[in-house]
């Protein structure tokens, strides 16, 4: 039998990153049931005024992938819009691309730490990863936070039909995956790099985002979906030449940047179907007949991939090992699938269908998940209820613990396992992480350095550094071992109680937040 307490606990490590002082009385006051409920429903959730105006702030995330092209995009466009840049044009503009791509980790980072809507904030985690893209090939260090923005976070919890038409269509996707090449040989538009079939996207979408690797496809279906998705590109379409020829095989690297974006007008899509490019012949996918008729055999193609039942058994075990266990009860799993195809693909019932299972909540599902990195920091962050102004030494932290946010080169995403993340390197940098936190070590509260698009800030591989002298760091506050473990829930076991004890007053919030126990949710 869960005790109420430890249920509060569980739910709030799992449906979210932890608790923050006094969210467990408040779920413990609410009850489990209506909690979860108000998780699944975060429209209903009232968002703290200082935390949404700090969302609004971070504005680059919400525009476009059009508007963000033409206003942060690469110098090198600049002569089709606006004559020849000159070298401090290029240089500003160096600067203001990469402060995109620090807004959109910003942005993660704040809405993991302080939002109320904790599960929205883990699907969003767990649909990008589901659907990643990489932040460092070409384009899409400038595409990640509308991709967030528009493809994953309005279809957490909704239908998975949708999500996945929404992934498939934006830009950052169609670059990561090479789609935007995709091309039929001997086509009108076949010409430059858009010269023949790529099959990146059409693997990978059967492979890791619906069907799953033993999903009953073949290499045949990977060729007939390949042509189907010809012509599926990055609007508006238009031709100027492109300097490199796209790379061979499924591993992301930089390719041709797509020089047509900036001659488009402004708005919110930039999907884009060519028919110059496209293959009209019939296909056979999947043992299903596709009729040539353009960009509906895309549309067809994700309807079959949706409705599968493997890939409801995929969905359904892919979220049960993030929300449940590694190696998740197959009867949740079947449950969560069966739910999966009654309610054509409806996110939040299957999710309801887990969270309302005895398993889940079973005593021998608590502690059962071994925190990611990210996971980790932002949930020791929440515990100590640290204000955080200045991001980068999290995120530092975080690639260091080898989770980099939006850095995973490869299309199946960072892992969520314990294998995956517990080695001994690794522990020692986290207890590192709950020293530095816990002694107000890190320079949390300073103001940003890059508050001021192209101001304050110049390039470096991975981020971006101060241009203008730094002022001097504020660092946060020392953290209090006793408000810790009341926040926490006094879930420690007598051993790491008497190491708690025995420890150094300034360290005992370390050896909390550096515990076997806060390791795990």
């Amino acid at each position: 039998m869960t005790s109420s307490l430890a249920l509060a606990r569980h739910v709030t490590d799992r449906l979210g990153y932890g608790p923050r002082p006094g969210d467990l009385d408040r779920v413990a006051s609410l009850g489990v049931d209506r909690w979860i409920e108000e998780q699944l429903n975060p429209r209903t959730v009232a968002l703290p005024t200082d935390f949404a105006a700090r969302v609004a702030n971070l504005a680059t995330p919400r525009l476009s992938p059009l508007q963000v092209f033409a206003e942060y995009g690469p110098p090198s466009v600049r002569p089709l819009v606006a004559g020849k840049p000159t070298p401090d044009e290029i240089r500003t503009r160096n600067q203001r691309m990469q402060f995109v791509a620090q807004q959109a980790v910003q942005l993660r980072l704040l809405r993991g730490i302080a939002s109320p809507c904790q599960l929205e904030e883990c699907l969003t985690d767990f649909w990008f990863n589901h659907f990643n893209v990489f932040i460092d090939k070409g384009l899409d260090h400038l595409w990640l936070g509308s991709y967030v923005e528009e493809a994953i976070r309005p279809h957490n919890l909704g239908r998975f039909r949708d999500l996945l038409g929404a992934t498939a269509k934006h830009p950052a996707m169609l670059f990561y995956l090479d789609n935007w090449l995709n091309t039929a040989p001997g086509s009108p538009g076949a010409k430059g790099p858009f010269s023949g079939i790529n099959e990146n996207y059409a693997r990978e979408v059967m492979e890791l985002h619906t069907l799953g690797v033993n999903g009953g496809y073949s290499q045949a279906d990977v060729i007939a979906l390949a042509h189907i998705l010809t012509g599926w590109t990055i609007g508006p379409v238009r031709r100027p030449p492109v300097p490199r020829p796209p790379f061979a095989g499924f591993r992301p690297a930089r390719a041709a940047v797509p020089r047509m974006m900036p001659l488009g007008p402004p708005g919110r899509g930039t999907f884009a179907f060519d028919p110059d490019r496209h293959d009209f012949s019939d296909k056979l996918f999947l043992g299903q007949s596709i009729h040539g008729d353009g960009i509906e055999e895309g549309e067809r193609a994700l309807d079959i991939l949706a409705k599968s039942p493997a890939t409801a058994r995929h969905i359904g075990f892919q979220l049960a090992q993030y929300f449940l266990a590694d190696d998740p009860d197959q009867g949740v799993v079947d449950s969560m699938a069966r739910t999966f195809l009654s309610t054509d693909g409806n996110i939040r019932s299957v999710l309801r269908t887990l969270f309302r299972s005895e398993t889940f909540r079973s005593p021998a599902s608590i502690g059962a998940k071994y925190k990611t990195p990210y996971r980790f920091v932002v949930s020791a962050v929440r515990a100590g209820n640290v204000p955080v102004k200045n991001f980068r030494p999290l995120q530092g932290f975080m690639a260091r613990l080898g989770e980099r946010p939006y850095g995973c080169l490869t299309p199946n995403g960072y892992g969520n396992t314990q294998a995956a993340w517990l080695n001994p390197e690794g522990m020692m940098d986290r207890v590192s992480f709950a020293v530095a936190l816990s002694l107000g070590h890190l320079p949390l509260e300073a103001a940003p350095d890059d508050a001021v698009p192209g101001m304050m800030a110049a390039p470096r591989m991975g981020g971006i550094v101060p241009a203008a002298p730094a002022q001097p760091a504020a660092h946060s506050p020392a953290l209090d071992a006793t408000a810790l473990v009341a926040t926490l829930g006094s879930q420690f076991s007598a051993a790491t109680k008497a190491a708690i004890d025995a420890a150094p007053p300034q360290l005992k919030a370390a050896v909390v937040l550096g515990s076997p126990e806060f390791m795990r949710c």
